[in-house]
């Protein structure tokens, strides 16, 4: 990571909140929301953009520091001062977790200073006029962490099942589809899938799905017709899963969304 420079507070507008989407990270500067428990299914890491934030790992006690992280499918709750946070994600099963730097192999508060700072910076420079020019998806680690992060060794077949959701989260993608598709039985592949991502198939596809909502939260369609855009049955099942997953319901996130700009770089189909 390239070494950060000093950070001087500034008043967060709306012109400095962004969502940085690629397949497999995301960055995002905006409005936080109330506390409420939920779970994603990305490493994150929160950085306070003035101070400190507060996180709450799974009901526990409350810890305040200026970054936290928090490991894939943790339930958990973020607060601060500020009403904005940025984050980083990162999808799980696309870097060996074991392998990463010992700051994003942790669970909860923690004591980053010279990190938080380069984030801030990185923003910073995202929202500077010209500052996400020519942008593309391999551009996103080294800007945060220096280099790639080391990436994940998959059996072939449990790779194509995952790329195959990346590229199509709203599509129907069904266990014994997805069987069939790289010729397993159906146990068979519920079995490898657990094992070789180390979550079960039924999480991370709902996970998956959800993830699909932050391509659509400038639309103009009514939230039904974005339910089954991303293949939600309904509006009910909808909002159940992005509640659980978000900890905010999707008119919120589609209401707080609409100054925020967005830097997009969609799976190729």
């Amino acid at each position: 990571m390239a070494a950060a420079s000093s950070f001087v507070p500034q008043r967060f507008t709306a012109a400095d909140r962004v969502m940085w989407i690629t397949p497999d990270r995301v960055f995002y500067a905006g409005l936080l929301g109330e506390p409420s428990m939920h779970s994603r299914g990305a490493l994150i890491a929160y950085v306070a953009i003035d101070g400190r934030l507060r996180v709450r790992i799974d009901g526990g006690e409350w810890q305040s520091a200026e970054v936290a992280i928090i490991q894939p499918y943790v339930p958990h709750e973020v607060a601060c001062e500020a009403r904005h946070v940025l984050n980083v994600s990162i999808e799980p099963e696309t870097v060996d977790m074991d392998q990463l730097p010992s700051l994003l192999r942790g669970c909860g508060a923690a004591h980053a200073p010279e990190f938080a700072a380069h984030v801030r910076n990185v923003h910073r420079r995202l929202v500077a006029p010209g500052g996400a020019l020519d942008l593309q998806p391999s551009d996103f680690d080294p800007a945060f962490f220096g280099e790639a992060l080391p990436p994940r060794a998959l059996d072939r077949r449990i790779t194509t099942v995952l790329e195959n959701i990346r590229n199509n989260p709203s599509g129907p993608g069904a266990a014994a589809e997805c069987a069939s598709m790289v010729n397993l039985s159906f146990s068979r592949f519920l079995h490898l899938f657990k094992e070789e991502v180390g979550i079960p198939f039924r999480n991370v596809r709902t996970w998956k799905r959800a993830r699909s909502l932050l391509h659509h939260v400038h639309s103009n369609s009514n939230l039904l017709h974005v339910a089954l855009d991303i293949g939600y049955p309904d509006s009910t099942h909808f909002s159940h899963s992005i509640r659980q997953v978000y900890g905010l319901k999707p008119k919120d996130i589609i209401a707080g969304s609409r100054k925020l700009r967005i830097i997009a770089h969609a799976p190729a189909h």
